[in-house]
């Protein structure tokens, strides 16, 4: 390995600056005294195990952590830039680093915030706030046709595929979830033994592909999905109809991270691209999904089965909840994933054009839920940039039930946003499937930070309803988040998005939403 043949030079061009020293002249001394210094430097480095830049680049990764103590604006750029070029503040980073290394503090001077400037939002404190309750609460996923309900967790790891995360970074997520107590979302690259060895919790995520239960010629497979989801730490299959980052793309795995264990996992040729189909085979229209999301739970045996999706049309998913009424059948849980989330791997033009931001996905589908009154027998989960207590406590707010966290996570597991992700070339052995370079992950250390931000973060959200005087999230209300529309008014969320009422788009669609309501059509997906 490289980094081994350069320690070992340096070893070998501090021995012999000793040995000149002692035998010719004292004046080697110069040089033997720094490079036996660097030597122990790099040997220190490859040793230690909390640092996985530093494991890869011995006494060269310093140089980042210098960049970092020295101007922290400069390390954001060259380091830390997100890859689609809208980085997390940052503040959030920090908060999120911090809370992984569990040395989460809090910071003097107040806010850096401009309070006055139009679209600053903040939360509602109470006059009389409530103890902060020790046990976090859960939500039960699970609707009327479901026989094995799942106890979710308000915070837990959203959806990142083996392959395109290394084996360490994967055991490390879930070991983590193990040791909390919240679900890990596979992704849709398969289950692979690195899912399941640490024992956490698992959404199996079912995408195009259907990778882990596909045909030889790419089509789903019941026989194999039944076996692979009866698998007790499969405690949800999620459906994957869109992403976040590229809706209406399907996922792609360079050839050179195609190795023969992914291949396996995945039931693709080795070393060969695997682009995923845009669309799925085994239904075109919303009463075929329907059905077949009834199929896929009678398939797991009454596990609870939903889909994801990015929110394009609002006609569309409308026509889904038609399809649901007409057939008498609904997901047990709905994942709405905004266009502002992805970890990378997505054509800028569709990260930065399609699809729905999280906060319009999820008024649209919680607005629909509620107002073809389906909404009691159906969970909202939502992704896209949560990464905070406040975060968390806005999206329930806002309408969701649970969230999930895969940049977060990331930066958990030791992520710096090198934008390497696709060059097989993580620096940190996050993103590669290089043995070498994710062997610089420690799993042990990298499972503990995971563990210590989703349970710093579920506190802070604890923390912060218990100040808006709220125990339980089903307390939250859409008032108790405010918005500056300009420097002389503030108005509620609750004024600005009303909510429907339960049953009102069949009884009575609002002007705003009876074109769609009336043209949503649950044989076709029209726009």
């Amino acid at each position: 390995m490289l980094r081994i043949f350069w320690v070992a030079l340096l070893g070998f061009v501090a021995v012999a600056a000793v040995a000149m020293s002692v035998l010719v002249s004292s004046w080697w001394w110069w040089a033997a005294g720094p490079s036996a210094a660097v030597l122990l430097l790099a040997v220190r480095d490859l040793l230690q195990r909390r640092h996985s830049v530093l494991r890869n680049y011995p006494v060269l990764g310093h140089l980042r952590f210098a960049l970092e103590g020295i101007r922290p604006e400069l390390q954001q750029y060259f380091v830390e830039r997100n890859v689609d070029g809208r980085p997390f503040d940052r503040d959030t980073r920090s908060i999120v680093y911090e809370r992984a290394k569990g040395t989460d503090a809090e910071e003097p001077f107040g806010t850096e915030l401009d309070l006055y400037e139009a679209g600053q939002e903040f939360l509602v404190p109470s006059m009389a706030p409530r103890a902060v309750r020790s046990d976090p609460p859960r939500v039960r996923i699970g609707g009327p046709d479901c026989t094995q309900p799942y106890d979710m967790a308000l915070l837990n790891v959203s959806a990142m595929s083996f392959g395109s995360l290394s084996a360490n970074a994967v055991l490390a997520l879930n070991t983590g979830a193990a040791l909390g107590g919240f679900a890990h979302d596979t992704g849709e690259g398969g289950l692979s033994e690195y899912h399941l060895r640490p024992g956490g919790d698992l959404v199996w995520e079912i995408g195009t592909g259907y990778f882990g239960c596909r045909t030889k010629d790419g089509a789903f497979d019941e026989a194999e999905f039944a076996a692979k989801a009866a698998h007790p730490q499969v405690k949800c299959v999620s459906l994957k109809l869109s992403q976040g980052a590229k809706p209406g793309v399907g996922g792609v795995l360079p050839g050179p991270k195609v190795n023969a264990e992914i291949a396996e996992v995945r039931g693709v040729p080795q070393g060969r691209t695997v682009v995923s189909p845009p669309y799925h085979q085994v239904f075109a229209t919303p009463r075929e999904l329907v059905r077949f999301i009834a199929r896929m739970r009678e398939l797991a045996g009454g596990k609870p089965v939903g889909f994801k999706l990015c929110v394009g049309s609002r006609r569309q998913f409308l026509a889904v909840c038609k399809a649901m009424l007409e057939e008498d059948v609904t997901p047990d849980f709905v994942i709405v994933d905004g266009s502002e989330g992805g970890t990378g791997a997505a054509p800028l033009e569709f990260a930065d054009t399609m699809g729905m931001p999280l906060t319009d996905g999820l008024l649209t589908v919680h607005n629909a839920l509620l107002g073809t009154g389906l909404r009691d027998r159906i969970r909202i989960g939502v992704s896209g940039k949560v990464a905070t207590g406040s975060d968390l406590v806005k999206r329930l707010l806002q309408g969701a039930d649970y969230t999930n966290a895969a940049r977060a996570m990331m930066f958990a597991v030791g992520c710096i946003q090198a934008q390497r992700c696709h060059t097989n070339t993580c620096p940190t052995g996050v993103t590669t499937q290089d043995a070498r370079r994710a062997r610089a992950l420690d799993v042990g250390d990298k499972s503990r930070r995971v563990h210590r931000f989703q349970e710093a973060t579920v506190k802070s959200a604890l923390q912060i309803m218990a100040a808006m005087g709220v125990d339980e999230p089903s307390q939250l209300r859409p008032h108790m988040l405010q918005r500056r529309t300009d420097p002389q008014t503030v108005r509620s969320w609750a004024e600005l998005y009303p909510e429907l009422r339960p049953g009102q788009l069949i009884d009575d669609a609002p002007e705003a939403w009876v074109q769609d309501w009336h043209a949503a059509d649950p044989d076709h997906f029209t726009v």
